[in-house]
């Protein structure tokens, strides 16, 4: 049957972000969309910092940056600080772009190395824009006559995820999908094929639907409370299980970048945006307290507490089926993965894009489920090989978390990564892998993961001609932050929010 009502359970920021995408639909006739959630049911609002493909969205919806921004209280980020991974007292930045650019097909990281085993080298941080920016806290938007011989300055934003599951709500209403406020108390299923029916509402309202999209957070309403669908735990892989955010009022600038900072039995984050700095500590419960978690973010926050703590539960890993029967799983109710590369939003974008682009006009097939089932398992699996990285990569034993996660058994897909870049610095990317090769660099570079030598290929350079253009790079990035804005300067001048009345 086609695909005439399409049902969205729960709203936040993965419910409206996938009614924003489907009103293309509702605009043009196409199908009815409509999207139940309740006021009396909180949000978790995860998704405060994002990466560069968030753009890519916020354009299919034709978006205006500047207000976009401006609405949700947002920043500019250039990328992450890590703190205290590597060894107690580290600290490296996870930059997005390129650090320099290809010469010759060779990667530019594989020049350096050569170089830096020769003393002739700066950091490899002096080779990205925005490894360079972020340090002066600086900001600007490539512009239309930058030169081609610079790696382009590449960001995404942060923002108050609950400002912008607001903006997109009014956004999506105003382009014809329908909200139902109220809760679901039952589920009907079919017979005879065993799909979801229909919901009923606490006011006794059924609504009935072709497909439904399980945007109800943790708990799963459809995809597991109703289908059974299991679960992978990865959580011997990634032992955090707890977080409690803590929002404090803004203390200084904001910097275009976020920071993760490990503790002692976990990881702090840190996002500044225009009218707060968010602030969470995420832990392993097995080594940490609630109480303890509590006191560790509050002894580390740079401002006043704005808000009244907010502790989370989670085992992260995905379920065993994304796309069950017509339910389609999205955000917390597909799988979680801590935020420390920023993916929530993205494992959300990424869902929305390849649901929109099986769906047909005939309904749904069983190679249209198998196909996102598919390629869904795929993307959480290379993301939580990068996020293992982290843990594993470290030299810490100070503390048993720590020790637990140095020593711990890794998948065979990691180990492999990590084998290849030791023995020459190369990095093998599959597919459509979210993360680049300049990401991989960052975390094994930044926490001292050494490749023993550098491709042989450099060496069949031209050394005078090499080491200048080598060197061109770094003068020439210096040079450019140099006459860049501040980044408090930019938001003043591109999207700062109305300030709230005395």
């Amino acid at each position: 049957m086609p695909l005439q009502k399409i049902v969205i359970v729960g709203g936040g920021t993965a419910g409206w972000m996938c009614a924003g995408a489907l009103s293309k639909l509702t605009r043009h006739g196409l199908a009815k969309v409509t999207l139940i959630e309740s006021e009396q049911i909180g949000t978790v609002g995860v998704g405060e910092a994002t990466i560069p493909p968030i753009m890519d969205f916020n354009r299919l919806l034709e978006i205006d940056e500047a207000t976009f921004l401006s609405k949700t209280q947002g920043t500019f980020k250039l990328g992450i600080q890590f703190e205290n991974w590597g060894r107690k007292g580290d600290k490296y930045f996870h930059p997005f772009g390129n650090y320099g650019y290809a010469i010759d097909g060779i990667s530019f990281h594989q020049i350096w190395e050569k170089y830096k085993r020769a003393g002739k080298s700066l950091s490899l941080d002096a080779y990205s824009p925005s490894c360079v920016a972020a340090r002066h806290s600086k900001f600007a938007i490539t512009g239309a006559n930058h030169r081609p011989d610079l790696p382009p300055i590449n960001y995404a934003y942060q923002f108050d995820a609950t400002r912008y599951a607001k903006f997109l709500r009014e956004y999506s209403e105003a382009r014809g999908i329908v909200r139902r406020e109220g809760i679901v108390t039952d589920v009907a299923l079919a017979a005879d094929s065993g799909n979801v029916e229909s919901v009923k509402m606490q006011d006794g309202t059924l609504i009935e639907g072709d497909l439904f999209i399980d945007c109800s957070g943790f708990r799963g309403l459809l995809i597991e409370q109703t289908l059974k669908t299991g679960y992978d735990d990865w959580s011997h892989w990634l032992p955090c299980d707890r977080a409690v955010a803590l929002p404090c009022e803004k203390a200084d600038d904001a910097t275009p970048y976020t920071r993760a900072i490990a503790h002692d039995a976990g990881w702090q984050w840190r996002i500044p945006l225009q009218h707060r700095t968010g602030n969470g500590h995420v832990y392993c419960s097995s080594f940490l307290t609630d109480d303890e978690a509590l006191k560790t973010l509050q002894n580390n926050l740079d401002g006043t507490p704005s808000a009244d703590p907010n502790f989370l539960r989670f085992t992260t890993g995905r379920r065993k089926k994304f796309w069950n029967k017509n339910v389609v799983a999205l955000g917390l109710s597909a799988g979680f993965m801590e935020p420390l590369e920023s993916t929530s939003l993205h494992l959300v974008q990424t869902a929305i894009s390849k649901l929109v682009a099986l769906l047909t006009q005939g309904g749904i097939s069983p190679r249209q489920i198998d196909a996102f089932n598919r390629l869904t398992h795929k993307e959480y699996e290379r993301i939580r090989d990068f996020l293992i990285l982290h843990y594993k990569a470290t030299s810490r034993d100070d503390t048993p978390f720590w020790n637990y996660c140095r020593t711990m058994d890794i998948p065979e897909s990691l180990s492999e990564k990590i084998e290849i870049f030791k023995s020459n610095g190369q990095v093998f990317r599959e597919e459509d892998e979210l993360f680049t090769e300049t990401s991989w660099v960052a975390v094994f570079q930044g926490q001292h993961i050494e490749p023993q030598s550098h491709n042989p290929m450099v060496d069949a350079f031209k050394e005078p001609d090499l080491f200048h253009e080598f060197s061109e790079v770094a003068r020439s990035i210096e040079y450019m932050v140099q006459h860049m804005p501040t980044h408090e300067a930019f938001i003043d001048r591109y999207c700062r929010a109305e300030r709230p009345q005395p």
